[in-house]
């Protein structure tokens, strides 16, 4: 008998810490002096009957400062990363495989993903390739997806910002909503401001997300990390690491999914004000 006592007594804790991870492993949000309800459902693009449910809120009114909310899984749509054309808008031509080529290195040799690839030759995930087959690629270079106003620095002069990590290539999202860095695996992720995190947690196809408020009454996401080295609540300076950088699963490379908001609208990342200035110096 004290067998089982013991035994129902371990599974009873085994119980509460696996709910408590469950629980940890959400988004969380710490409402700030001034926000509401509604500004909280906006900024993260839900109901706020969805949000009010979900924690148990009656009474919308009494909502407390320093209070932990539970973020629906619906937030912020899912925001794609650029890709090239469906495979039956353009022409295709043959590629002969040479020592070296993987079919990862031939996607992204021709800026599609992996997947496309797949699906343009029928080949199987685990088709193995050899020197001298034949692969269809697209037969001329993507169009970028996104045409950027004349007011934006062009492609060239975005690697000249200060971004969160050591970028190798920077392209707005589709929606103009922020930008897709390109960095190495497991690169350390840093803040562009002083502030404080307000939220923190995975989210959907971001991976593991933390955005901080700062001066100015502005929200800095920094998105696809594969972990995270702050909490809810913590108060970071300029420079702090956020957490490492992960893979993008949609394009299977190390990407910061980034985006700045004011006023519970997007803004350009490149013209948003960075600690020390915008220039990489």
């Amino acid at each position: 008998m004290k067998s089982l006592q013991k035994f129902t007594l371990l599974l009873a804790f085994a119980g509460f810490f696996f709910s408590w991870n469950l629980a940890a492993e959400e988004l969380i949000h710490v409402v700030s002096r001034g926000e509401t309800i509604f500004s909280i459902s906006r900024f993260y693009r839900v109901s706020s009957d969805e949000l009010m449910r979900l924690n148990g809120i009656t009474d919308p009114s009494r909502l407390q400062v320093g209070r932990r909310l539970r973020i629906p899984s619906s937030a912020f749509p899912d925001v794609p990363a650029p890709s090239a054309p469906a495979a039956n808008q353009q022409t295709l031509v043959d590629h002969r495989v040479v020592r070296g080529d993987t079919l990862w290195s031939i996607a992204r040799n021709n800026g599609i993903t992996l997947q496309q690839l797949l699906d343009m030759n029928r080949f199987s995930s685990n088709h193995v390739l050899r020197v001298g087959d034949i692969v269809r690629v697209p037969g001329q270079a993507p169009q970028a997806p996104v045409v950027m106003p004349p007011s934006r620095p062009p492609a060239s002069g975005l690697l000249a910002l200060r971004w969160p990590i050591n970028a190798r290539e920077i392209v707005y999202m589709t929606g103009q909503m922020g930008v897709i860095i390109d960095g190495e695996i497991n690169e350390p992720v840093r803040s562009l401001t002083s502030g404080r995190v307000v939220s923190a947690g995975p989210w959907r196809k971001y991976g593991k997300v933390a955005i901080i408020e700062a001066a100015g009454g502005y929200f800095f996401m920094y998105g696809g990390n594969e972990t995270l080295s702050v909490r809810v609540g913590d108060r970071i300076s300029v420079g702090a690491e956020i957490g490492r950088l992960g893979i993008n699963t949609v394009s299977e490379r190390p990407q910061l999914f980034f985006m700045v908001f004011r006023n519970d609208m997007p803004i350009d990342p490149a013209r948003a004000p960075r600690a020390g200035g915008n220039l990489n110096i």
